[in-house]
């Protein structure tokens, strides 16, 4: 059963951290096409607004320098020129791989103060437009596939850290806020195994092996993202898992205490089937009738044991009934030889539906012992189905001096029928007619 679990849990892990993939992965490359598209209209707007710029670049050995820049005093004296310059940073010309002597044409911002004017956007170089920064990155396949590795083995790891091995001690707060700082711990020391583009070599690499800053703001809201994932859904996870662990809990002690109910229950029949039984036997030593009194105990001995091997099983088929019916009959037949009767009718389509263990026993018993059985009123039982539904009836014939009762034995069969099947018998009483209608359940396939 763990293993079955654990496999279960592992393949629904593994299909959300395909879908967790998927969506870091994809909703990263929506927000490079919105960036790029909104880049590209300010890209334009700039060029409307900001003049143009075009000089020499000069480097200094410190990787930064200066665009050397000349313009024409005024248009009536174009000879006259006058020099200014334009900064541009260690940064801007490590991306765009600029070297000294470069003719630039750019734009710039103004200047600050008393300084030069800094370069903003670099439209030319040498001639040519500057390759952006992202026709150096390696193929998209390679790097989707990099990608959606790192991020697929980053969410099933964090995901099984949550969810494995919970049992009933795992469900508390405590172990919950332990397995957080776990994946904690994991998903800081993941980030720096984490794939990144570099913009200066365009090579896929681990940002420990970044010699510049570590610190990648895309990865680190797509690890928080995978992290909030995670930990929400482990803890979904655990409470679905306890409330689980207890409908099971719950269903196993209903399952134990119904069934002590049944076997108190089905414990009742014995000792009042045997106290009337030992009634009828006394009735026939008292009339000197050793000889019926003699297979009155065969036939006794007969039926108890049926009852004792049936009586632990919670439901019987109904064959199985209908045959202790014949045997139980018996017993009376011993004392009333031709004035009792049984009239069995039933349709063999339902003879493996179940019902109740010793269904039969205490109705066969409670008609034979409160109705007059003589030669000139012989007695009937009927037992027949109708339909899905098993129906046991019988004339009434009350005795002058009726038998004391204790209602124990239909009682006793109405709770566990309630116990068992859920549903109640149905007893109809009239002047002349005593039916009870017992509801059969289809056999479990």
């Amino acid at each position: 059963m763990k293993i079955r679990n654990l496999r279960s849990t592992a393949v629904v892990n593994l299909l959300i951290a395909i879908v967790l993939t998927l969506i870091v992965n994809f909703s990263y490359l929506l927000s490079l096409m919105v960036e790029k598209r909104e880049s590209n209209v300010h890209r334009q707007e700039q060029r409307m607004q900001k003049p143009e710029h075009e000089g020499v670049l000069q480097l200094s050995e410190d990787g930064y320098g200066y665009v050397i820049c000349q313009k024409s005093l005024s248009a009536e004296h174009p000879d006259s020129v006058v020099q200014y310059k334009i900064f541009v940073s260690n940064r801007k010309a490590r991306w765009y791989n600029l070297q000294d002597g470069d003719r630039l044409r750019c734009t710039a911002f103004p200047p600050r103060g008393k300084g030069n004017r800094s370069i903003d956007e670099i439209l030319l170089q040498n001639g040519q437009e500057p390759a952006p920064i992202i026709y150096d990155r390696p193929s998209r396949g390679e790097d989707m596939a990099v990608q959606l590795l790192y991020y697929f083995l980053l969410s099933y790891l964090l995901l099984m850290v949550m969810t494995s091995r919970l049992d009933k001690q795992n469900f508390s707060t405590r172990n919950y806020l332990q397995r957080c700082t776990v994946v904690i711990i994991l998903t800081f020391a993941c980030y720096f195994l984490a794939p990144f583009i570099n913009w200066q070599t365009g090579k896929v690499m681990m940002i420990f092996q970044h010699d510049g800053p570590s610190i990648d703001w895309m990865v680190i809201l797509k690890c928080t993202v995978v992290l909030v994932v995670a930990v929400l859904y482990g803890r979904i996870y655990g409470l679905l898992s306890q409330r689980q662990q207890i409908m099971l809990e719950n269903e196993h002690l209903r399952s134990e205490n119904l069934q002590a109910r049944y076997n108190m229950l089905v414990g009742q029949i014995n000792p009042h089937f045997f106290f009337n039984s030992l009634n009828s036997l006394a009735m026939l030593i008292r009339d000197k009738e050793n000889d019926k009194a003699l297979d009155y105990i065969d036939q006794l001995s007969y039926t108890f044991r049926y009852i004792i091997q049936n009586g632990q099983n919670t439901t019987s088929t109904l064959a199985e009934e209908i045959e202790f019916a014949r045997a139980y009959s018996e017993l009376f037949k011993v004392r009333y030889a031709d004035k009792l009767f049984f009239d069995i009718e039933i349709d063999a389509a339902y003879s493996d539906y179940t019902l109740p263990s010793l269904t039969l026993q205490p109705l066969i018993g409670n008609a034979v012992k409160h109705n007059t059985i003589t030669r000139k009123q012989p007695f009937h039982i009927v037992i027949r189905t109708e339909g899905d539904r098993l129906v046991v009836s019988n004339r009434k014939a009350p005795k002058l001096e009726p038998e004391p009762s204790t209602g124990i034995g239909l009682q006793n069969l109405r709770s566990r029928w309630q116990l068992i099947t859920g549903k109640d018998i149905e007893i109809r009483e009239t002047d002349e007619e005593f039916i009870v209608r017992l509801p059969l359940q289809k056999p479990q396939l």
